[in-house]
């Protein structure tokens, strides 16, 4: 059955693609579809419809890259244990939430194609956290947080708002978000159980990537954003963590 996105999809759009969506491989159709056509506005925000219901619903695509834990073994955790790397685990999945959320709304109101193409192929990454993430909760006998479509909204405006504003500004955005994200995932290195070794090397492959985006924004042109801002973000950044956590 196809996705609700599937069905708000134009008749002309799946003609135009050329092939009929009953013969695509599992995962998201309008994404897919974006490889035959150039996108209109409207394509765009279909595929932003579509990419929010899988997200929110924690029934992201399959990731492009396996799980850096796939090849580890379980171990044997105590209830407690196994409720906190669930917990943690939890709140680096509302991270990848966000993180889709903001690059997505980026990439729907940057100015320049190449800043764009910069916020799309973070997104892209982004996604493989997401997957890794939501993976990892379920093989903890856990979920993800019933608070994600309030951090989605609130992130995709964000994102939106600073691509409407500057280009500049929101790699700049992206670059303080991502090395708040950083010191986050070193904390979760920290307090994540010792003999937890599958989480810790999903998280500590999302490390190098969050580095990377980070330095990547800024090299673009993104605008290093002052102390107050950073204090300001990590504020509500602790709000995030310490509700997602629980719930």
């Amino acid at each position: 059955m196809p996705s609700t996105a599937t069905a708000m999809i134009p008749t002309r759009f799946l003609c135009e693609a050329n092939f009929s969506y009953n013969w695509l491989p599992h995962g998201n159709l309008v994404q897919r579809l974006m490889i035959h056509r150039r996108l209109s506005k409207l394509d765009r925000l279909l595929t932003q419809v579509d990419n929010a219901l899988r997200v929110v619903a924690g029934k992201s695509p399959g990731p492009l890259r396996s799980s850096p834990a796939e090849q580890l073994d379980e171990a044997d955790l105590g209830n407690a244990e196994k409720r906190h790397a669930a917990g943690l685990m939890r709140v680096n999945h509302s991270g990848e939430v966000c993180a889709q959320a903001l690059y997505q709304g980026q990439a729907l109101t940057a100015k320049l194609p190449t800043t764009r193409q910069t916020m799309e192929q973070a997104a892209t990454e982004e996604g493989d956290h997401l997957a890794w993430c939501e993976q990892r909760l379920t093989e903890l006998d856990s979920q993800p947080s019933r608070l994600n479509g309030l951090w989605y909204t609130l992130s995709f405006g964000l994102g939106a708002g600073a691509g409407l504003l500057s280009d500049r500004l929101s790699l700049g955005f992206v670059a303080a978000t991502e090395q708040q994200v950083c010191r986050h995932l070193e904390k979760h290195l920290v307090k994540l159980p010792p003999a937890d070794t599958k989480s810790r090397a999903v998280v500590e492959e999302m490390l190098v990537d969050e580095q990377r985006h980070a330095v990547s924004a800024l090299n673009a042109g993104g605008w290093p954003f002052p102390r107050p801002a950073t204090q300001a973000m990590s504020v509500v950044a602790k709000i995030m963590t310490a509700s997602s956590y629980r719930v």
